[in-house]
């Protein structure tokens, strides 16, 4: 449905260190930086893109926005959590753990990244 993800950063460098060290710990490649400064990461056939708005104008952050990262595990997701604390983020809402709704349990974890994004590690637990 989605061909890519972008946010906006006005620190660059703390963004990109922030992002590399979340996707390192989901198996992610480090990203690829173009001229203009901006910086992908391909993980799982997805797209995932950092830049300074083009406008010219600060970047901010959606209120009501939530970008979810799939993770293989539950392990994956805490290892996620501790890597995005670890290089600046800042962590939200409940600590990491189990959440069930109408679709199954989940095991979540959220973050806002350097810039205020909120994002969420997300483990779909198999239903029994």
């Amino acid at each position: 449905m989605f061909s890519h993800v972008m946010v906006g950063a006005d620190d660059l460098e703390t963004s990109k260190a922030f992002y590399e060290a979340i996707f390192a710990a989901l198996g992610g490649k480090p990203g690829v930086s173009d001229p203009k400064g901006r910086t992908s990461w391909l993980h799982k056939g997805a797209v995932f893109m950092l830049t300074k708005p083009i406008d010219g104008e600060p970047a901010s952050c959606g209120n009501g926005m939530t970008i979810g990262f799939q993770c293989d595990s539950a392990e994956m997701v805490h290892a996620w959590h501790e890597a995005g604390v670890a290089a600046g983020g800042t962590a939200i809402e409940d600590p990491p753990g189990i959440r069930q709704n109408p679709f199954g349990q989940l095991y979540l974890a959220y973050l806002r990244d350097p810039a205020g994004n909120k994002l969420c590690g997300l483990y779909r637990e198999p239903r029994k």
